[in-house]
């Protein structure tokens, strides 16, 4: 019985089985070091900001498709113009940089940053100046 409390695993209480005493123990989890890692996503206000802006874009016929994109350290909503082509824009959030240039930025098609800033809204003007044409 003292190899019994001696054990790390905690001893619930004693059962009776045909004449042997049996144990029921619980053991504590196992911390497993390959878990999966958390990754970023869009919050639903995000999303709600982004995807009223790509409501507007697929009315003028600007875009037609997009694709979203959780990693481990940046979240991309890309938008395409066909299905089959490469993104025309990406809106990238990126936690780590909130203190620096702000997390949110719009990437063009070539790679180049068009915006970045702490406010999405802001960030995503840069992108609804393209509704705006001149009327013949």
């Amino acid at each position: 019985m003292a190899g019994l409390m001696a054990n790390p695993v905690r001893r619930l209480d004693l059962l009776t089985f045909a004449g042997q005493h049996l144990c029921m123990t619980v053991q504590t989890p196992v911390n497993f070091p390959f878990s999966a890692p958390a990754t970023v996503n869009f919050q639903r206000q995000e999303l709600t900001v982004i995807l009223g802006l790509y409501g507007r874009m697929v009315a003028a016929g600007e875009w037609r498709d997009y694709g979203i994109s959780g990693l481990r350290d940046v979240a991309v909503f890309s938008v395409f113009r066909r299905t089959a082509e490469n993104p025309l824009y990406r809106i990238e959030k990126r936690p780590k940089l909130a203190n620096r240039q702000g997390q949110y930025s719009v990437v063009g098609m070539d790679g180049q940053i068009l915006k970045r800033g702490h406010d999405l809204k802001a960030v995503l003007r840069v992108l609804e100046r393209k509704l705006i044409r001149a009327v013949d």
